[in-house]
């Protein structure tokens, strides 16, 4: 195969496209990156369900069985293929990715987009332990905030001059939603995440049932194993007939059009897609206060809110003040503003001005 004009090959693998944040970011990139002309592979070990689609022109192979035949299968396919460029992102990608290559003339470069991955399983808790070996073998290292690429550093010993931050590339419509109506929505509150222990759902189901706003009521977008406790949390609250667990949508925008805030409850969140998502639609936003939505408001009250990450109490408080003013068509334009700079024609400028910065090896 040849790369078509200036383009390059490029191989991306993570373990399944489910719709988790980082899989829809590389499902971005690989489509966006293809549609820029270069010719684009995807790998993964699994199947999933609700994960991003990817285009014909991103073929996609599922490598199947366990961890050994998986990199041995990934081997095989970086051999037919030949990328120039091979790209790993999520779980213990980064290790399997690298042994993959070993002898191969393919430039690396592994993403990560959480601080607390490494607790995930046995394998990636190794990925992470090895990554002073894994990040000398790479091109680069990509982290997704500051933050991240300072913890992959200082705490996990990353190759300083090879680790660096590209926030995420973020899909935006366009046009973005009209805010105008903002102070005459219904008070709805939205949360949008994977019911999983580390999203704080619990937090904010306490929080809400402590809020005053009159009529308030509560959206959850998204599925995972701590539904069932969240719904029994939520009837012992009392707050049940207020909060509608919404499930999976495979679109949000339709929610973000009618809510009036946006809250965010991350025990830890080492950038938050959503927050930009909510910003684009003109919504305040109220997070716990945590890296990657810091770095993403940093500090303007009129794009949002951070409250202690474990305060129900001035979570509380936080989105009565929001609902009860949510800001005029200025604050509204001025986070949308602040959303267009994570939008995914700029995430993808940077991923490719990278990609095509690599020689063959680091």
């Amino acid at each position: 195969m040849s790369a078509q004009g200036n383009g390059k090959r490029i191989l991306f693998y993570c373990p399944a496209l489910t719709d988790g944040g980082a899989e829809r970011v590389w499902a971005l990139l690989a489509r966006e990156l293809a549609g820029r002309g270069h010719e684009v592979r995807f790998a993964v070990d699994a199947t999933a369900r609700n994960g991003p689609d990817l285009p014909a022109s991103a073929p996609l192979t599922v490598l199947g069985g366990g961890h050994f035949a998986q990199t041995r299968a990934l081997r095989g396919l970086l051999g037919e293929f030949r990328p120039h460029v091979a790209l790993s992102a999520i779980a213990a990608a980064p290790l399997k990715l690298t042994l993959a290559a070993r002898g191969m003339d393919i430039a690396l470069v592994h993403a990560f987009h959480g601080f607390e991955e490494w607790r995930t399983g046995r394998l990636t808790h190794l990925t992470w332990k090895l990554l002073p070996w894994i990040s000398r073998r790479a091109a680069a290292v990509v982290a997704v905030s500051d933050a991240l690429r300072e913890a992959l550093v200082l705490q996990w010993g990353a190759d300083a001059a090879r680790t660096l931050c590209i926030y995420n590339p973020v899909s935006l419509p366009d046009p973005l939603p009209d805010a105008s109506d903002l102070r005459e929505r219904k008070p709805l509150v939205l949360a949008i995440g994977r019911l999983s222990g580390e999203k704080g759902h619990g937090l904010l189901l306490k929080a809400f049932a402590q809020m005053r706003t009159p009529e308030a009521r509560l959206a959850l977008i998204g599925e995972g194993p701590r539904q069932a406790a969240l719904e029994e949390l939520a009837e012992h609250l009392g707050i049940a007939a207020r909060v509608t667990f919404a499930g999976w949508r495979a679109d949000v925008w339709p929610w973000l059009r009618r809510a009036k805030a946006l809250a965010l409850p991350s025990r830890t969140e080492s950038f938050g897609n959503v927050v930009v998502e909510a910003l684009a639609a003109g919504l305040p936003v109220v997070s716990t206060d945590t890296p990657g939505p810091r770095e993403i408001l940093r500090g303007d009250e009129r794009l949002g809110t951070l409250t202690p990450v474990t305060d129900a109490a001035a979570m509380a408080r936080a989105l009565d003040a929001r609902l009860a003013d949510p800001g005029d068509a200025g604050d509204a334009g001025l986070r949308q503003a602040r959303a267009l700079d994570f939008s995914a024609s700029r995430g993808v400028d940077a991923w490719e001005k990278l990609i095509c910065s690599l020689p063959r090896r680091a």
